[in-house]
C-alpha cells in the first residue's frame, strides 16, 4: 500500500484486498501536512523552522479530541526522517513517499516509538525510555518518541523525564500529545515547543465531508452535511465517525431526515418555528410544536440546546452580519435568523439565552425531561421582555411607568384595552396584558405581568430611605455577605469550591473545584443579586483561577505554625520539653486588646505529650 492509499485518495468505496472494512476516520487519515485541515498556523511555523534548520528537540501538541494530535505527531516523525533518492534531510514537503514514510504512518517503524501514557503512567515506563535513548536509531535519522495523553503520567514520571527532555541526545526527538494541557507541569511545557491545534471550522468540515462522500460514491444532502459538521463540534474524527454511522443507517445514501433521526435532533426549520412562537408569547403554539418534535424522536434537552444555538446565532447576527456565510447554516436559519436579528432587542436575546442556559441542565437531570422542558419554555415566553430589576427600580424611583405596565387614564383607571383591576384597596395589584409590536408586527411578544399599584405617601408615612450600595470587590466581601445573611451552607461552599479569576463592575469570572455542586454558579448569581440589589454576570472561566478561601486560610495557618516554630522562645520550650508540640497559634485581636501593631505577637499553644 502506498502513501496515496493511506491518505484516502481512492475514488470508490471498495474494500481493501484483505476484505476488512476500514472506517472512514482511518481510511482518510492525513498522511502529510498539506492534507491537514484547519491547522494552517502550525504548518506555517513548522515549515519556516524546517527551512531554516531551527528544529526543536520536543513538541507539545494540545487540543480537543479528534483535531489531529496523533496524526500530526506521525506526520512530524515522518518529516524528521524523510529520505528519498533525491532528498536526505528533514522536509515538510512530503508529496513523494520516502523510505520510512509508510512504516511510520502505519505505526510500525522501529525507530518511532508510540506510547500511550494512559496505560504507562509510572516512573518505570519512563526509566525504560531513558535507558534506550542513549542508543542510536536502527535505520532512520532520528529516534522519535510519541507519548499520547501525556498528562496521565505520574509526578514521578514527569520528574524522571525532565533531565533527558532538557538535554536529549542529538538523535532523539520527543512529541507529546494531550487534551488536558493544564495538567502538564510547567517544567515540562517550558522544555517543549507548544502547538494548540484548533477546532476545525464547520465550513471546512462540510467541504471535507463532501469530498470524502464523493470519493465513496455516497449521495448526501447538503443539510445532512451541515448537521454532521455541527454535531462534530470541530473534530474531524468525530465528523467521519458520524458520517460512517449515517451511511450505515441510510443503507448507502444519506438524507437529512436520516441523520436527524439517528442523532435525535430536531428539524432546524421547526426549531426556528418554535423560537418564533416563544418570542411572540404564544405558549400554546410553542408547546404544541415542542410535543410534535418530541413525538418524532427529538430529545427534549437537544431541542433546548438547538434553541440556545439559534438564539446565539440571532444575537451574533446583530453585530456580525457576515456570520450568515457559515456553511453549516440552513437556508431557514439564514433568512429568518437575519430577520429576527433586526427585530429583537439584545435585552430579549440575552435574557432568553440565560434562561436556556439554566434550563438545559435542569432538563438533563430531571426524571421528567419533557415536563421540565415545557416549564422552561413557558418561563421564556412569559419573561423574555420583562424589565430588568434595575429598570424597574429606576422606573419606580422616577415615578415613571414600569415597562410592560398598562397605560392609565387621568382618573387613575386602566385605559381601554388593558386588563381589569382588583379594586380591593389602594395597594391591590394591577394585572395587565400589554402587546409590543415590532417591525412588521413580527416582534409581538408581550406577556402577562403583575405590577403592584403605587401607594400614595402621606405625612404619616415618610418615604423609606434608599438602600445603601453594597460594595463587593473580593471573595472575602461575598463571604461577609453570606455571614451577614446567616447562609452558612453557602458560606462553606463558597470557601471550599470557588476560585476567583476576575472581578469587574457587577461581573465575576470564577473557576470551580472538581467537587463543586452543579448549581453553585446559579446560586452565586442569585444570591449576589439578592444581597446587593444589582444584576451580576457570573461566568465559568477556563483559567485555573486563584486559591479558594479555604486554601488561603490553610496556607495562612501553616505559615503561622512555621513562624511559631522559628521563634526562639518557642524553640527553647520545645527543646526543654521533649515530646511537646504546637497544637494551635492564635493572634490576639489588637482592637479588643488595645494593642498597637508593634505589640501584636503570635501566641503558640504548646502541648506536652507527657
Amino acid at each position: 500500500m502506498n502513501e496515496a492509499g493511506t491518505s484516502g485518495s481512492g475514488s470508490t468505496g471498495a474494500k481493501p484486498a484483505t476484505g476488512a472494512y476500514r472506517v472512514l476516520a482511518r481510511k482518510y487519515r492525513p498522511a502529510n501536512f498539506s492534507e491537514l485541515i484547519g491547522q494552517e498556523p502550525m504548518v506555517r511555523t513548522l515549515t519556516n523552522a524546517f527551512a531554516s534548520g531551527r528544529i526543536a528537540q520536543a513538541w507539545m501538541l494540545t487540543g480537543v479530541r479528534g483535531v489531529g494530535k496523533t496524526t500530526t505527531a506521525r506526520i512530524l516523525a515522518r518529516a524528521l526522517n524523510y529520505k528519498t533518492d533525491a532528498i536526505d534531510q528533514p522536509s515538510i514537503d512530503l508529496s513523494v513517499p520516502g523510505e520510512h514514510c509508510q512504516a511510520i504512518m502505519e505505526g510500525r517503524h522501529v525507530d518511532v516509538i508510540e506510547m500511550d501514557a494512559a496505560s504507562h503512567t509510572g516512573i518505570d515506563d519512563i526509566r525504560d525510555i531513558i535507558d534506550r535513548v542513549r542508543y542510536a536509531p536502527v535505520s532512520a535519522r532520528y529516534k522519535v518518541y510519541i507519548i499520547d495523553e501525556v498528562h496521565m503520567l505520574s509526578t514521578q514520571a514527569f520528574n524522571g523525564l525532565l533531565k533527558t527532555l532538557e538535554e536529549p541526545p542529538p538523535h532523539v526527538k520527543f512529541i507529546f500529545a494531550t487534551t488536558e494541557i493544564r495538567k502538564v507541569p510547567i517544567t515540562v511545557l517550558s522544555r517543549c515547543q507548544r502547538f494548540d491545534l484548533r477546532r476545525i471550522d464547520a465550513g471546512a468540515l462540510v467541504a471535507h465531508l463532501s469530498a470524502i462522500s464523493a470519493k465513496e460514491d455516497i449521495a448526501i444532502d447538503d443539510e445532512a452535511l451541515a448537521m454532521i459538521a455541527r454535531a462534530a463540534e470541530g473534530s474531524a474524527r468525530d465528523s467521519l465517525s458520524i458520517l460512517d454511522q449515517a451511511i450505515a443507517h441510510g443503507g448507502g445514501g444519506v438524507s437529512a431526515d436520516a441523520v436527524r433521526t439517528m442523532l435525535g435532533l430536531a428539524d432546524r426549520a421547526r426549531i426556528v418555528d418554535l423560537f418564533e412562537h416563544l418570542m411572540k408569547g404564544d405558549v400554546a403554539a410553542a408547546l404544541a410544536e415542542f410535543r410534535s418534535q418530541y413525538d418524532t424522536g427529538a430529545d427534549p434537552a437537544a431541542v433546548l440546546t438547538d434553541l440556545a444555538e439559534f438564539n446565539h446565532l440571532v444575537t451574533r447576527l446583530r453585530f456580525v452580519p457576515s456570520a450568515l456565510e457559515d456553511a453549516s447554516l440552513s437556508e431557514d436559519e439564514r433568512s429568518r435568523g437575519a430577520a429576527f436579528a433586526e427585530q429583537l432587542s439584545v435585552k430579549v436575546l440575552s435574557r432568553t439565552w440565560q434562561m436556556l442556559l439554566k434550563g438545559i441542565p435542569e432538563v438533563q437531570s430531571s426524571n421528567r425531561p419533557v415536563s421540565a422542558a415545557e416549564m422552561v419554555m413557558i418561563r421564556i415566553a412569559h419573561a423574555a421582555d420583562l424589565p430588568t430589576l434595575d429598570e424597574a427600580l429606576k422606573s419606580l424611583e422616577s415615578g415613571a411607568q414600569a415597562p410592560g405596565a398598562a397605560p392609565r387614564s387621568s382618573a387613575g383607571q386602566p385605559s381601554p384595552g388593558s386588563a381589569g383591576r382588583n379594586d380591593s384597596g389602594p395597594a391591590s395589584a394591577v394585572s395587565t396584558t400589554t402587546f409590543v409590536a415590532g417591525t412588521g408586527g413580527a416582534q409581538t411578544m408581550r406577556l402577562v405581568e403583575t405590577v403592584p399599584a403605587p401607594m400614595a405617601l402621606t405625612s404619616a408615612q415618610p418615604a423609606p430611605e434608599p438602600q445603601q450600595a453594597v460594595s463587593v470587590k473580593s471573595m472575602a466581601d461575598i463571604l461577609a455577605l453570606a455571614e451577614t445573611h446567616r447562609d452558612m451552607t453557602f458560606k462553606v461552599l463558597l470557601k471550599r469550591c470557588v476560585r476567583p479569576v476576575r472581578f469587574d463592575a457587577d461581573r465575576l469570572d470564577v473557576s470551580l473545584t472538581a467537587d463543586a455542586p452543579k448549581m453553585l454558579l446559579n446560586d452565586l448569581t442569585a444570591k449576589l443579586r439578592s444581597w446587593t440589589g444589582r444584576n451580576w454576570l457570573v461566568s465559568l472561566s477556563k483559567e485555573e483561577g486563584g486559591p479558594t478561601l479555604a486554601e488561603m486560610e490553610s496556607t495562612k495557618r501553616e505559615n503561622a505554625f512555621l513562624d511559631a516554630r522559628s521563634d526562639p522562645a518557642v524553640a527553647a520550650i520545645l527543646e526543654r520539653f521533649p515530646g511537646a508540640k504546637i497544637i494551635d497559634v492564635r493572634i490576639p485581636d489588637a482592637a479588643e486588646a488595645g494593642e498597637t501593631d508593634e505589640d501584636m505577637t503570635a501566641e503558640p499553644l504548646v502541648e506536652d505529650d507527657d
